[in-house]
């Protein structure tokens, strides 16, 4: 394999699939996430290069910034690609293909001047002919003298096989911030972007409070508030009108480096199949350094995948790549924080759940070829925090409403009130007694039908219905000496010996003689933790604020009485729900339907879908 430095003129005839991605301020400063640096070698974040004195070593074998074969051999059939490097200096220079359970190979190690006029390129095309399957490349440097890396580019001589014209499309509600912040760096981003010609935002107002100024990048469209199905249903919709081949579904809050979008939309225009999507991952802004989940799976419940992945650590990133190289697993949907697609290949719009749950059923009804791509990743807020009674009602609707509507998701009616049951017990032992009224809710509300979701979609009645029964789940400013929070689970003995009283429940008195408790608002989720205790306080991720929960008997069979008289007419129902839900999709799904919900106009030609 010979390196050989090529003129600028050359170079202009490559395609560049996937450039070097920085540390951000406001994003992530991780700086191990990107480059891990040894020796005498620094980065200089402002002017986004690497300096070295001799011995100084950088290696990309990080996963925001390795490049996986696999992925481009499988879904774009790529036959060309080339390393260019652009510094200043003499290296050396090597190029590893990793493999997953074998050696890996050094598959280029040599010495090497950089010439600051001219990039120093790296053709790697042979790796394409071999059997390289689910490997990745990354490369090396070490400094033999003073020098510095300033780019550092996968390119192509292949042209792509088409040119995505990509809608972004963010919904927001009075968050007015962050969605300035976002367009803000959207319109830095495409001011130089070689894409600008094909890549626009809009962004949909559910709150009809935002200002900012259009541009011929960037459209603001006010829409009422029928929550993220509508904000999102408004921007499809007018990604179709407008022309878009492609739309990407991104939230307000969610933040992503711009080399995201050149991934995702240089992947679409190479894919082989058209109906190739790609789903971002997604990062707690608390713990940067860790996915929170990678594409998800659905049955019976959300499967977070990848989770807790540290990306520090080069193995664990690695051994993600080689999961997610092959064919995607069935029933893989990915999350509206960051989710490309094809309109050409949509069938269906969104299910009006207002939120929670839209995503998925999107996924799941359409055949998207979904593929996750190492670096596209959002960062957004801690979820432990948003969890409250409003969110698990929305959850419980919609994961009984996917299993009632797609036929792909049909388990029978004992499976599916299985569902209501696991959210019924997951919050039990935990005494979040509001909480289970809401599920007992959600459940009475799936039994009157789709058309329930349609007379609802704006959520504002049971929005205020599950606030005003919000009183003690509701987060209050902590005091100031709170006992510490519990690191660990009561020991195994006891969590067994609770199992069957229900924590207490079934027990006399337990109220007076069960354990007090501190848990953080990270582990609330984590049922074991519960066993044994009479009174939990939870704490939020910054501390500041709390609730405390108590047993309560009568609050349990009050709750449970009513979830038993659910669940059996529920079962009762369920052919007809069936039935019913079955229609209902295909008819609250249909752009015509959205369009008279969002009071649009007809399509370009008339066509209301």
């Amino acid at each position: 394999m010979q390196d050989q430095a090529v003129s600028s003129a050359s170079l202009s005839a490559m395609t560049t699939l996937q450039s070097l991605i920085w540390p951000e301020p406001g994003i992530c400063t991780e700086r191990d996430l990107y480059v891990r640096l040894r020796g005498p070698a620094g980065l200089s974040g402002a002017a986004h290069e690497l300096r070295f004195v001799a011995g100084g070593r950088a290696l990309f074998d990080t996963w925001f910034n390795l490049f996986n074969i696999g992925k481009w051999r499988q879904h774009c059939g790529l036959r060309d690609l080339r390393l260019a490097l652009e510094g200043e200096g003499r290296f050396e220079l090597a190029v590893v293909l990793a493999f997953p359970h074998r050696s890996w190979e050094r598959i280029y190690n040599d010495v090497i001047t950089f010439d600051p006029e001219v990039p120093f390129t790296l053709d790697l095309s042979p790796l394409l002919e071999l059997e390289a399957g689910q490997g990745v490349l990354f490369f090396e440097l070490t400094a033999l003298e003073e020098g510095r890396l300033s780019g550092a580019e996968w390119q192509t001589a292949e042209a792509p096989k088409r040119t995505p014209e990509l809608m972004l499309s963010i919904t927001t509600f009075k968050r007015e911030a962050a969605v300035e912040r976002t367009v803000r760096r959207f319109e830095d981003y495409i001011a130089t972007s070689p894409l600008k010609d094909h890549i626009r935002l809009s962004v949909v107002d559910n709150g009809q409070s935002v200002e900012i100024a259009e541009s011929p990048h960037v459209t603001v469209i006010p829409n009422e508030n029928l929550g993220g199905a509508g904000g999102f249903s408004r921007g499809l919709v007018e990604a179709r009108d407008s022309g878009a081949s492609h739309c990407l579904f991104k939230d307000e809050e969610a933040s992503v480096h711009m080399e995201s979008l050149d991934r995702s939309w240089l992947f679409l225009a190479y894919a082989e199949d058209p109906a190739t999507a790609v789903a971002g991952a997604m990062i707690d802004a608390g713990h940067r350094w860790a996915i929170w989940e990678n594409g998800a799976l659905f049955d019976s419940r959300c499967m977070p995948q990848h989770m807790g992945t540290d990306l520090r650590d080069a193995w664990e990133s690695f051994e993600m790549e080689f999961e997610t190289t092959g064919p995607a697993p069935d029933k893989l949907y990915g999350g509206w924080w960051y989710f490309a697609f094809p309109v050409a290949e949509v069938r269906h719009q969104p299910f009006p759940f207002f939120v929670r749950g839209d995503d998925v059923s999107f996924s799941l009804v359409h055949d998207f070829n979904i593929v996750r791509l190492n670096g596209v990743v959002s960062f957004q807020d801690s979820f432990t925090d948003k969890e409250s009674p409003l969110t698990w009602y929305l959850d419980l609707r919609s994961h009984l409403a996917h299993h009632l509507s797609l036929p792909k998701m049909e388990i029978g009616a004992l499976r599916t009130l299985k569902i209501a049951v696991w959210f019924f017990l997951r919050n039990l032992p935990r005494m979040h007694y509001e909480t289970i009224q809401a599920i007992n809710l959600a459940l009475e509300d799936v039994m009157k039908g789709p058309a329930f979701f349609d007379e609802n979609a704006d959520m504002a009645q049971r929005r205020a219905d599950i606030k005003a029964l919000t009183k003690v789940e509701a987060w209050q400013p902590a005091p100031p000496h709170l006992p510490p929070a519990v690191k660990k689970p009561r020991n195994v003995v006891v969590r067994t010996l609770m199992k069957p009283t229900l924590n207490g429940h079934l027990l006399p008195f337990f109220s007076r003689w069960g354990g007090r408790i501190v848990l953080r608002a990270e582990d609330r989720g984590k049922v074991g933790w519960s066993w044994g205790a009479a009174e939990i306080t939870y704490l939020s991720a910054d501390g500041r604020q709390c609730y405390t929960v108590r047993h309560s008997k009568r609050a349990f069979l009050r709750e449970a009485a009513r979830f038993t008289a659910l669940a059996l007419a529920f079962l009762r129902a369920y052919p007809q729900l069936l039935q019913h839900y079955r229609k209902g999709y295909d008819d609250l799904t249909g752009e015509g339907y959205w369009r008279a919900k969002l009071a649009m106009q007809s399509g370009p030609e008339g066509d209301e879908g």
